[in-house]
C-alpha cells in the first residue's frame, strides 16, 4: 500500500512540477505540444511494441476490443440525453468530453508504473476506443445532434492510420495472430524508450494544465464533470460486482474514471465551445482521475 501511495504522488509531483516550470516561464504550454509529438511517435508506440511483444492473443484478449466500442456507444447515448435540452454546441461539448477513454496519455502510462501485467489488456481495449475517438464518435454525435449526417469512412480510416500508436497497435496483434516473435535485440533497444513514456506523459500533463475558466461556463462544465465521473463511478460498481479475474476487474475499474481525452478536447473546440472551458474541463480531469485511480488500485490491489 505504502508503494502504491508513494508512486501515486511522485506522478502527482512530475506533474505539479512541470505546471510550476510554465508557471515562472521557464517553459510554456507550447514545449508541451512538442512534447505530445515526441510521446505519441516515439515513446507510445514503444510502449505497444514491448508490451505486445511476446502476447498470446486469445478470444477473451479480442473482446477488449469490443469492449472499448460499445462501452463508448453507451457513454454518447447517456451524455447525449443528459445534455439533449441544452444548446447543440453544449451538445456536442457533452459527447465528446464526457465519453472516451484517455489512455494514451493517462492511464497507460498510469498502469505502465502500477500493473504492467495489465498493459495488454488495455492495448486491446484501446483499438476499439481509438476508432471511436478518431471518428466514430464525431459520426454517432454529429447523427444525434443533427449537424453532420454524412459518414465519411475514409476520412475515419485516413485518421486512424495516421496515428503511429493506432497503426502499431494492428501491427502488433497482426505479427500475434501468426506468432510471428520480433528480434530481441530490438526490443532491447526499445525498452528505454518505453520506459521514459511514463515520465513524459506526466510531464506534459503538467505543462498543459489550465485552472482559469469563464464565470459563465462554469455550470455547463461542473455538470459535464459530474456526469462523467457519476458515470464512471456506476460503471465501477458494476465491475466491482461482476465475477471476473481481479487483473481484468482492476483495469476495467481504472478506464471507468479516466480523464477527458484528448480528441475530445480537440473535437469541443472544433464545435465552437470556448477553448478556456474545455482546457479547463480537461485539466480537472486529469486532477480528479489521478486520486480516483490510486483510491481504486488501493482498494483492489490485494485482489490481485
Amino acid at each position: 500500500m505504502a508503494t502504491i501511495v508513494t508512486r501515486a504522488v511522485g506522478l502527482f509531483l512530475i506533474i505539479l512540477l512541470a505546471y510550476f516550470l510554465k508557471r515562472i516561464d521557464f517553459l510554456t504550454k507550447e514545449d508541451g505540444t512538442s512534447l505530445s509529438v515526441v510521446i505519441m511517435n516515439v515513446t507510445l508506440p514503444a510502449v505497444v511494441i514491448i508490451n505486445l511483444a511476446n502476447l498470446d492473443v486469445k478470444g477473451n484478449l479480442l473482446f477488449f476490443v469490443l469492449l472499448g466500442l460499445v462501452w463508448s456507444l453507451v457513454q454518447i447515448f447517456i451524455s447525449y440525453f443528459a445534455a439533449k435540452k441544452k444548446s447543440k454546441t453544449d451538445q456536442q461539448f457533452f459527447i465528446y468530453c464526457a465519453t472516451g477513454f484517455n489512455i494514451g496519455n493517462f492511464t497507460l502510462p498510469f498502469v505502465q508504473s502500477f500493473l504492467p501485467l495489465g498493459v495488454p489488456i488495455l492495448s486491446m481495449f484501446d483499438i476499439g476506443n481509438s476508432i471511436m475517438l478518431a471518428g466514430g464518435t464525431k459520426v454517432v454525435g454529429d447523427r444525434l445532434t443533427g449537424q453532420n449526417l454524412d459518414v465519411n469512412v475514409k476520412q475515419v480510416l485516413r485518421q486512424l492510420f495516421s496515428s503511429i500508436p493506432f497503426t502499431c497497435y494492428v501491427i502488433m496483434l497482426v505479427l500475434r495472430l501468426i506468432s510471428f516473435d520480433l528480434p530481441s535485440a530490438f526490443l532491447t533497444v526499445l525498452e528505454p524508450v518505453a520506459d521514459a513514456n511514463v515520465f513524459l506523459s506526466m510531464f506534459m500533463i503538467g505543462l498543459y494544465l489550465e485552472l482559469r475558466l469563464p464565470k459563465e461556463d462554469r455550470h455547463t462544465v461542473l455538470q459535464l464533470l459530474t456526469l462523467r465521473y457519476v458515470m464512471g463511478l456506476l460503471f465501477v460498481l458494476l465491475f466491482y460486482l461482476l465475477p471476473i479475474a481481479p487483473l481484468t476487474k482492476m483495469i476495467l475499474c481504472l478506464l471507468c474514471v479516466t480523464p477527458v481525452p484528448l480528441f475530445g478536447v480537440v473535437n469541443s473546440v472544433i464545435a465552437g465551445v470556448k477553448e478556456e472551458s474545455v482546457g479547463f474541463t480537461s485539466s480537472v480531469s486529469f486532477l480528479v482521475s489521478l486520486p480516483l485511480m490510486t483510491l481504486l488500485l488501493l482498494i483492489l490491489s490485494p485482489a490481485i
